[in-house]
């Protein structure tokens, strides 16, 4: 694609994404879904303005490294790792419900029974950029709840991730070595990460502090730097983004920074979400649209409750623990990379992949519509719920 290309993508983006927003908004509408819209309406299944939404959709990721690496600078390690140690075991038990009536849904929709794992292992995932974005961060009740699913949704990740490798990796061969290996990378980049900020990172800001471009750039870079890393020792960028996130959270300068980064964030994400819309393809999903509705239905509802049952196990009120429930209540972005990995090598057809991607779609707007009016969040339309 030459550049002149790009630049008409750009503009028409970001301005036809401005025109719906506004419009959305009148309509007290959540405005991430304006830029899904959008997308839809100008990508090769809509009105063909963007005919190859693929290249988007690889830039747009910025936005997703971008926000894990925020809500990293915003997780000390300390309650990062009793975090973990309180949610592990509800990451897992609700994961394998997921698992399984999800895919006993797509047998009784007459699936096989390999296609129909792969649908529900792809499915057990939630969103990190849907949940995440729809989180206030100045409320000390909103950071709980972002502290906690951020990490669920990261556990989720070394899942999804595990999940691939076996399947791109021999189909399951090794997979006690694969996560051995997973885990010693884990630890090793967090603690490489640790060194170079306590003895680089940190000096480095002290002794040019004054100067606000450069202090901008090193902390951008230095996000990039190890989101870079880890996926190229076979993690992902989204888990490097965060490590770099975490191991930043005790700098002195962290929260200025975070600051000055969110413009950036949500300038890719905008990209990103336009990139779902246009990649979506009504032709093909219209022979698994049934299906496609009702397991969506499934999840957003099936999932807010199962999440609940298992934050209360752990000692979360009622309450908390339904609106912890509801806002996981999706598909992940990580069920679009199984999906393409199982396709790859066969273990489903096209129409188990774009019953995947349609039910993404389908609960990124259900999911959506209930917590930006249930829930207070960053996007609301009313000003009684809104909060940055």
């Amino acid at each position: 694609m030459d550049y002149q290309n790009i630049i008409f993508e750009f503009v028409l983006i970001f301005a036809g994404a401005a025109i719906f927003a506004t419009v959305f908004l009148y309509l007290k509408q959540p405005v991430i879904l304006a830029y899904i819209g959008f997308g839809i309406a100008a990508g090769p299944w809509g009105f063909g303005l963007i005919k190859e939404p693929e290249h988007i959709e690889e830039l747009s990721h910025l936005g997703v490294i971008l926000l894990l690496y925020l809500l990293g600078i915003n997780l000390k390690p300390d309650r990062l790792f009793h975090l973990f140690s309180k949610t592990a075991v509800v990451t897992l038990l609700t994961s394998l419900v997921f698992l399984v009536v999800t895919a006993a849904a797509a047998m009784a929709f007459g699936f096989g029974f390999i296609e129909s794992l792969i649908i529900g292992a792809s499915l057990m995932f939630s969103s990190t950029i849907i949940s995440l974005k729809l989180i206030p961060t100045t409320a000390l009740h909103h950071r709980h709840t972002g502290e906690m699913m951020t990490s669920v949704l990261l556990m989720q990740d070394v899942i999804a991730i595990l999940l691939i490798v076996m399947l791109t990796g021999g189909q399951g061969e090794n997979v006690t070595f694969a996560i051995a290996m997973l885990f010693i990378k884990l630890i090793v980049l967090a603690a490489v990460a640790y060194g170079v900020v306590r003895y680089v990172i940190n000096n480095l800001f002290l002794r040019f502090d004054i100067i606000q471009e450069y202090t901008f750039l090193l902390a951008l870079g230095w996000g990039m730097l190890g989101a870079g890393i880890a996926q190229a020792v076979g993690l992902s960028y989204e888990m490097g983004a965060f490590i770099a996130g975490v191991t930043f959270a005790s700098s002195p300068v962290s929260m200025i920074i975070a600051e000055h980064l969110k413009p950036l964030r949500d300038f890719f994400l905008i990209l990103f979400f336009f990139s779902i819309g246009a990649q979506f393809n009504f032709l093909v999903t219209q022979q698994v649209l049934l299906a496609g509705v009702v397991i969506a239905i499934l999840i957003v509802v099936m999932k807010p409750l199962v999440f609940k049952q298992g934050f209360q196990l752990i000692g979360e009120d009622k309450k908390f623990s339904m609106e912890l429930g509801a806002r996981l209540g999706q598909g992940s972005e990580f069920s679009l990379l199984v999906s393409y990995s199982a396709l790859a090598i066969g273990l489903i057809d096209l129409r188990a992949s774009y019953l995947i991607q349609m039910v993404v779609i389908i609960t990124f707007v259900l999911s959506t519509y209930w917590v930006v009016y249930r829930y207070r969040t960053p996007i609301s339309s009313t000003a009684e719920n809104r909060m940055d």
